[in-house]
């Protein structure tokens, strides 16, 4: 959604139900059965890094660029969201529904690696402007930037600031950047929200981090 709101793209938002799951997401994404799926012109796209790439390159002429032009820095893009999405996943899914307090601690641990890694990351990629893609948002930033609402969480229910002003100053002002977009901040859940919703799920019995793994 925010790839679409950066592209001044309209489209029809269907949230559905992860526990009851919809014939049309069924139908849509019957691999792996999994939420996002772009639908465009009755053509379905899975998986959310290629959503945003689809977006980017079917919408070329509108909004800015997500992927940059030169191949080089494309690269190191894609290499940066990969890393997100695989260090930044898993020990998020152990933090927001496992109860298992060894599990949670080691958690804990990998995520903070992960964000100090970012934050070099982002000194290199960002050359001193306001995002990884410089002076606009590129793949990396939506990426991370979709985590931003669940780490908060964390901060809540932890009380580890996994954005640290002392250990990861460029990194949160980056979070503020990137939460003051309107393409960002029309969709980026609160986080008071899905505290609420972690806790009803937990309550419920409904998750569990196996569970979460697959959605």
């Amino acid at each position: 959604m925010i790839a679409l709101n950066l592209k001044r793209v309209e489209y029809e938002y269907l949230p559905d139900d992860l526990f009851n799951k919809s014939e049309l997401l069924l139908k849509s994404n019957p691999v792996y059965k999994l939420v996002p799926v772009l639908i465009h012109g009755d053509k379905p796209v899975c998986e959310s890094r290629i959503i945003v790439e689809y977006i980017d390159q079917v919408w070329a002429s509108s909004g800015p660029s997500i992927l940059p032009a030169d191949p080089y820095d494309r690269a190191i893009a894609r290499f940066w969201a990969v890393y997100v999405d695989d260090k930044l996943a898993p020990p998020s899914l152990v933090l927001a529904w496992s109860k298992d307090e060894k599990s949670i601690a080691e958690a804990k641990e990998k995520l903070l690696a992960a964000v100090l890694q970012l934050e070099e990351a982002f000194v290199k990629c960002s050359k001193g402007k306001s995002f990884f893609g410089g002076d606009t948002i590129n793949l990396v930033d939506i990426t991370l930037g979709s985590f931003l609402s669940w780490l908060k969480v964390f901060e809540i229910i932890t009380g580890i600031n996994f954005l640290d002003k002392t250990k990861t100053p460029r990194l949160v002002e980056w979070a503020e950047c990137f939460r003051s977009v309107d393409a960002a901040k029309e969709v980026l859940p609160e986080a008071e929200k899905l505290v609420e919703f972690r806790k009803f799920a937990q309550a419920a019995g409904r998750v569990t981090v196996a569970e979460a793994a697959t959605e």
